[in-house]
């Protein structure tokens, strides 16, 4: 057995009898179970999932929420009112027994799916990738996750780009394949994780499980899973929380403009809010949540939408994807013309690039697309009639996209993360849950899993 593998077991062994006693402590507790005021910090789909069910089970419950509007990194705009939009999760990654499925059937909400085998890949030239080409492109990305393989039997971990730097060099890479292998680092695993090459780690990075089936995203945008979660709840919004004095009872959360009450409190803020330290914990939070909260990386994936008056690329595919000759630019497309008949293209960075552009205009953003989009399709391409753009890293109630996890963490950083402290201050939010961080479904999961921890 290798090392990463003890280490998940061993995990998992933990978890498992800590779900055990938080089992035989409900209950318990149930026979006595009184009302209690309790804070949940953050409209998100985590805060929304805890809150509803910490209501149903007859608690008074205030969520409190930095921003004008609930969802969080859940953001649908109805800019283009015939196409809501999702500026922050898309998808249901897996429908196969996904909650968040769960959630759109019982909603009846309206989906579309969209495939990753429907895709054409272009080179930096903007020629489609000769049957020569993409066989070259296969053969490297089986070596690469081959060399990611090996790296996780190791007794020491490095970055994925160290690791793969170190094939380039055994096969004396030439430019071209030095290119390909730069679209796999961004396209398969940047754009996957938010992270960096250089930050990844090449034992942890892909620990999250998944679920089968396909993607699907929605019609009317994520926000009717929010909106649903949110019904009858009591929300607060434009709250912008400053410190939590959790030593003693009642905890005090203190906003610019209120100041709110509670037995218990459910924080759910991300990881970059609490990594840029704008809320004070009073005390400071022990030691080893610090450590997992300094010790995991909050990544960056960015969308840049473009509309135009009729589609010009392929309108039977799912996803373009480019070579460039530069490592991360523009290299994965999604058109939104098959599934949705909508001459829509979204295009992503992630990591280190999407961290880059933030400090450009919109304009320079839309002209640097189009510059990649008329090397793929032509010069006389013509200019969007509209666009929207994220800035994740830059939104102060975010400071990043999703988490990651970077070259020395370890998944006990997340476990350690969630870890309620005195019975009074709770955590959720998707990079406190271990198996399925990173996703919706995660921070939906882990709501529930802190619901019940208060209700324990």
């Amino acid at each position: 057995m290798n090392r990463r593998r003890a280490l998940q077991l061993m995990g998992t062994m933990v978890m498992g009898l800590l779900v055990q006693a938080h089992a035989a402590a409900a209950r318990e507790g149930m026979a006595m179970l009184q009302t209690k005021k309790i804070v949940v910090i953050g409209a998100g789909l985590s805060g929304l999932a805890a809150a509803r069910e910490l209501q149903a089970q007859g608690h008074e419950v205030v969520v409190v929420e930095a921003r004008d509007r609930i969802g969080g990194r859940i953001w649908t705009s109805t800019k283009w009112a015939d196409m809501p939009l999702d500026l922050g999760a898309t998808w249901i990654h897996g429908v196969e027994d996904n909650p968040i499925t769960e959630l759109a059937q019982t909603l009846q909400a309206e989906r579309l799916t969209t495939s990753y085998n429907r895709n054409a890949t272009f080179d930096m030239t903007g020629e489609a990738l000769s049957s020569v080409d993409e066989n070259y492109l296969e053969e490297l990305r089986e070596q690469v996750m081959e060399e990611l393989r090996k790296a996780q039997q190791r007794n020491a971990d490095a970055s994925i780009r160290d690791v793969i730097d170190a094939l380039a060099a055994r096969i004396e890479a030439s430019p071209k394949a030095l290119r390909f292998i730069n679209f796999i680092l961004s396209g398969d695993i940047e754009q996957e994780y938010s992270g960096s090459a250089d930050d990844l780690s090449a034992y942890w990075y892909d620990s999250a499980k998944e679920f089968d089936g396909d993607d699907e995203l929605f019609v009317n945008g994520f926000h009717v899973i929010t909106e649903y979660l949110a019904r009858d709840l009591h929300i607060e919004l434009g709250q912008v929380v400053r410190e939590i004095q959790w030593g003693e009872a009642p905890v005090r959360v203190v906003t610019d403009n209120a100041e709110f009450l509670a037995d218990q409190v459910l924080v759910t803020l991300p990881l970059g809010v609490l990594q840029a330290g704008s809320v004070r914990f009073t005390p400071e939070l022990p030691p080893a949540k610090q450590e997992a909260i300094d010790g995991l990386g909050m990544g960056v994936l960015n969308k840049c939408y473009l509309r135009f008056s009729q589609a010009f690329w392929p309108t039977d595919m799912d996803w373009l994807e480019y070579i460039p000759a530069n490592h991360g630019e523009w290299t994965e497309w999604v058109s939104y013309m098959r599934a949705a008949n909508m001459p829509i293209l979204l295009g992503f960075n992630a990591a280190d690039r999407g961290c880059e552009i933030e400090a450009w205009s919109d304009e320079q953003i839309v002209a640097n697309a189009m510059q990649t989009l008329r090397t793929m399709f032509g010069a006389d391409v013509p200019d969007p009639v509209d666009y929207q753009i994220t800035r994740w890293a830059s939104d102060p109630f975010a400071r990043g996209s999703y988490s990651f996890n970077p070259v020395d963490s370890e998944p006990a950083m997340r476990a350690e993360l969630a870890k309620p402290l005195d019975g009074r201050l709770f955590f959720a939010g998707e990079a406190s849950e271990k198996d399925y961080f990173s996703t919706a479904h995660g921070a939906y999961l882990s709501g529930l899993r802190a619901a019940r921890e208060i209700l324990a």
